[in-house]
């Protein structure tokens, strides 16, 4: 693992000044603001592939240490994860399956990394809930409440949440009237917003290693700035080369594209919704036009021209209803 951390340095002192300028400055989208035909990183089931099984731990230390490190915490060395192994055909039958990553670190932390694509309104309280399952369930009965490790969890979050944050916020148990007393280590939730990584002006990809694993996270990136960032950081250039040998394989890229396409039919469904109710919205507000009208004694005609509602629709309108 040393080795690693001393390849990603050599990286980053190489790396041109100029072409990070650049590319901070709007190489990060195609010209067009089109989605890029690259493979979703955010992909439930491709990002536990690439980060969540054995042999992807150089990756995620790599992501984890960028996340981590502006807490204060040492740079992790390494870890062990804690792999699921049944997920694949339940996903392939509809079941419902939890698809996130879990390692545990040498001072026995706990940490648990979620991705959430669609916004339910609840990501507060699921994000408590798995932090408690995962604080919870290594104590055994009998057992001092002392040995519970600490826990984390980081929730990657493509939607604007929480609304007041920024790209990266972090949660941890204090006293309200004095934030620095604060009741335990032993909790820290995490939430990575990628619309306000994509909304950011100025990105550090030289200094900020949470900036360079954000762009590689976003299918919007230009194929340059994806190298540049994998030239950079090798952890990056793990996670990346993983993710195309998982890809190659016929039954994940199966599992890939029935969650895209699952994805794909809700933003479909969405906009048809809300396309229909500002419809419907339009509609009612045209009649109670109507209405008002004729109760100021309005000549049909004259309302049809105003509101556009038809001369039958109208005729047949109760005056107050």
């Amino acid at each position: 693992m040393k080795k690693l951390y001393e390849t990603g340095k050599k990286f980053r002192r190489n790396t041109s000044k100029t072409r990070i300028r650049a590319i901070s400055k709007g190489m990060n989208t195609n010209e067009k603001n089109e989605p890029s035909r690259r493979l979703n990183p955010l992909n439930d089931f491709l990002f536990y592939k690439t980060m969540g099984e054995k042999g992807s731990e150089p990756q995620l230390i790599g992501f984890l240490n960028a996340v981590l490190a502006p807490s204060g915490r040492k740079p992790i060395r390494s870890l062990k994860i804690i792999e699921k192994k049944t997920f694949i055909k339940d996903l392939l039958k509809g079941k419902s399956c939890t698809l996130d990553v879990t390692a545990i670190l040498t001072d026995k932390t706990r940490v648990n990394i979620e991705v959430q694509i669609e916004d339910k309104k609840n990501m507060d309280r699921r994000s408590l809930f798995y932090w408690s399952k995962l604080y919870a369930e290594v104590l055994k009965q009998g057992k001092d409440y002392r040995e519970l490790p600490d826990a984390i969890a980081i929730n990657i979050v493509d939607y604007d949440f929480p609304s007041g944050g920024g790209v990266h916020t972090r949660f941890r148990l204090r006293e309200t009237s004095d934030p620095t007393v604060e009741l335990t280590s032993a909790m820290e939730i995490h939430f990575v917003n990628m619309v306000k990584w994509r909304k950011q002006g100025v990105k550090d990809f030289a200094g900020n290693p949470l900036h360079r694993w954000l762009a590689w996270f976003d299918r919007l990136s230009s194929p340059e700035l994806i190298e540049e960032v994998k030239n950079m950081d090798v952890s990056i250039a793990h996670a990346d080369a993983r993710q195309s040998f998982v890809i190659q394989d016929d039954e994940a890229r199966e599992v890939y594209e029935l969650l895209e396409k699952a994805e794909r039919d809700r933003r479909s469904e969405l906009a048809f919704a809300l396309e229909k109710g500002e419809e419907m919205g339009a509609e009612k507000n045209a009649l109670d036009n109507a209405r008002n009208a004729l109760a100021k004694g309005l000549s049909h005609e004259l309302i049809h021209e105003i509101t556009g509602v038809g001369m039958e629709t109208i005729a047949g309108l109760s005056v107050g209803a």
